[in-house]
């Protein structure tokens, strides 16, 4: 079950690789100093991934004038989300959900993954968005059971504005 709109957001400490190294990112440490948009997506270097890490980066002021940090979450090594990042130009801070602890913890994980192309992939999160408060309650959730749709984003924004 997907966490809801009213919840509290379940916390959790991830790594991200930036250019002084691994670093570790604690979701309660970011509690209170902005509204938080929490991203889940499949997998790096996929074509609708890309797609949406690249539109969201070239839009992040939108986002900051909403008084939002935005985080990109999945399940890839850090090394590779570095390698991604930087291949693509994606510019949001990603966050190497490695043991798929956190998708769990959202709800957002496949059983398994595409099981029509025959993939047994399981825990890979399903492409997701939740935004989050400065109290840390959800105030918007949004999971997609395809890998290929992507979330609402001027909904996603009108939470935003409306906080």
């Amino acid at each position: 079950m997907s966490i809801k709109v009213g919840d509290k957001a379940p916390d959790f400490t991830l790594v991200t690789k930036s250019a002084e190294g691994p670093q570790l990112v604690k979701l309660s440490d970011l509690i209170g100093k902005s509204n938080i948009v929490l991203l889940f997506v499949p997998m790096a270097f996929t074509g609708v991934c890309t797609t949406e890490f690249c539109e969201i980066s070239a839009g992040i002021k939108d986002y900051e004038d909403l008084d939002a940090k935005v985080l990109g979450i999945s399940g890839d090594n850090p090394f590779a989300q570095a390698a991604w990042a930087e291949k693509e130009g994606i510019t949001i801070p990603l966050l190497s959900d490695y043991e798929h602890a956190v998708a769990k913890a959202y709800g957002v994980a496949y059983e398994q993954f595409l099981p029509e192309a025959n993939l047994i992939m399981g825990g890979v999160a399903k492409r997701s968005a939740f935004v989050i408060d400065k109290n840390g309650v959800v105030q918007y959730a949004e999971v997609q059971d395809h890998p290929k749709d992507l979330p609402d984003f001027n909904a996603v924004k009108a939470t935003l504005g409306a906080l």
